[in-house]
């Protein structure tokens, strides 16, 4: 057995699938399904990646990691696409952006290929333009609950996210110290109709989670709610 030192760059075992995601409206958008080595995985993440106008697509870091090491330490599946109209080396999404409108379309064909494939206690995972599309859309499926990374509110009207509030689903904040957008004493008042939410203060934390100290701090938090048991992740894996 070899002792494998977990770095910005390591990828740990998975199952890796292509796959292909079909919309209500015609699309077909392109991503990757990571599911543990051996074995059912013990819950499900779907994530919703950054604004594609700057720079957001289905690698973006933290999502890409998490497919990277979820898998084989925490027995998480993890799903990862591009939204309509966004490239990555995966290939290209047809379609436009639309703003977070028409995107509504393919959060819904997303949680259609989990319920396809049986995948287990889906959790939506969105990072800062994902969180939008998490809170506008996500309260209508079999979930069992949120992770916001960085959410700046720019988008989700405040019905939306007071609905979020005695529906039966986790729902879950995790907001940088010194985001560009919004920073925890603002986001207690911005989620305030949701009194259930739990509001992870991050200490240094930046909104691009930036470094390996951040991303590790992010990734930990997700693995405390949706499998705690693999809780706090390990620095290194034995292959």
């Amino acid at each position: 057995m070899t002792r494998i030192e977990i770095r910005s760059g390591t990828e740990l075992p998975a199952r890796r699938e292509q796959i292909e995601l079909h919309t209500a409206d015609g699309l077909t958008l392109v991503g990757e399904l990571a599911l543990p080595l051996s074995g059912a995985p013990v819950a499900t993440l779907v994530t919703l990646h950054p604004l594609p106008t700057h720079g957001g697509f289905m690698d973006s870091h933290i999502l890409r990691k998490a497919a990277a090491r979820l898998p084989a330490l925490a027995d998480l599946a993890v799903l990862r696409f591009n939204l309509r109209g966004v490239s990555s080396p995966r290939g290209t999404s047809e379609g436009a952006f639309d703003g977070g409108d028409a995107e509504r379309f393919d959060v819904a064909a997303a949680m259609d290929f989990v319920g396809e494939r049986g995948l287990p206690h889906p959790w939506l995972v969105g990072w800062s333009f994902g969180t939008e599309l998490v809170l506008r859309y996500g309260a209508q499926y079999p979930i069992d609950g949120a992770i916001l990374l960085s959410p700046p509110l720019h988008r989700a009207t405040p019905a939306e996210v007071a609905a979020w509030e005695g529906n039966g689903k986790r729902l879950v904040a995790v907001v940088p110290e010194f985001d560009d957008y919004l920073r925890p004493a603002e986001a207690r008042e911005r989620f305030a109709s949701v009194p259930s939410l739990e509001l992870v203060a991050v200490e240094g934390g930046k909104h691009l989670w930036v470094g390996e100290q951040q991303t590790r701090r992010v990734l930990d938090e997700i693995v405390a709610r949706v499998n705690a048991a693999a809780y706090p992740l390990p620095t290194s894996y034995e292959a």
